[in-house]
């Protein structure tokens, strides 16, 4: 999947055929419909892997007892991930493709209630949805700008977290 990872990235996913993630891959375009019987079925795995690597620190902020503990802990990792992985954030947030169809995916859905009601709050209400965007889109946003590019991960991830704690009304 890091090989559909990389393509998407590169070409967008409407840009991005089964051949070239099958010749990216080293197999046959046979063994990719074989695994994946539609292009769907590959953003929804790549979509899964990105948001597996979250899944933990949500659990642990969602089972925290100090919630501004857990929001620390979870904005770190949500940061950390981001400018992991620069090269992706633009493709999740801006493929027209992915957005489409991930408003679409339920089981996106449900996660990201659940990222953003432990980074933010339960509150559905229009200042929270606002705060949640700005909050999404501050970090894609930055990760991917080229004002950043030379910027190395520990100098950008340092100043990401001191400037999103603020969108999240976390102490110093």
């Amino acid at each position: 999947m890091l090989a559909a990872l990389d393509l998407f990235a590169e070409h967008g996913v409407s840009g991005t055929s089964l051949q070239m993630i099958a010749d990216a891959m080293g197999v046959t375009k046979a063994a990719v419909y074989h695994q994946f019987k539609t292009k769907d079925e590959i953003i929804i795995a790549v979509t899964e892997m990105q948001l597996a690597r979250l899944e933990a620190a949500l659990e642990d902020a969602e089972a925290a007892d100090d919630r501004p503990q857990a929001r620390e802990l979870l904005l770190n990792r949500v940061i950390e991930l981001a400018v992991e992985q620069r090269h992706m954030v633009g493709v999740m947030q801006s493929d027209p493709v992915i957005i489409r169809f991930l408003a679409e995916h339920k089981p996106f859905q449900a996660f990201l209630e659940r990222l953003y009601a432990a980074l933010i709050g339960d509150d559905a209400g229009p200042e929270t949805l606002v705060q949640a965007a700005m909050l999404s889109g501050a970090i894609g946003s930055a990760v991917k700008h080229p004002l950043v590019a030379h910027l190395d991960d520990p100098t950008l991830r340092s100043h990401l977290l001191r400037l999103t704690r603020r969108l999240v009304d976390l102490p110093r």
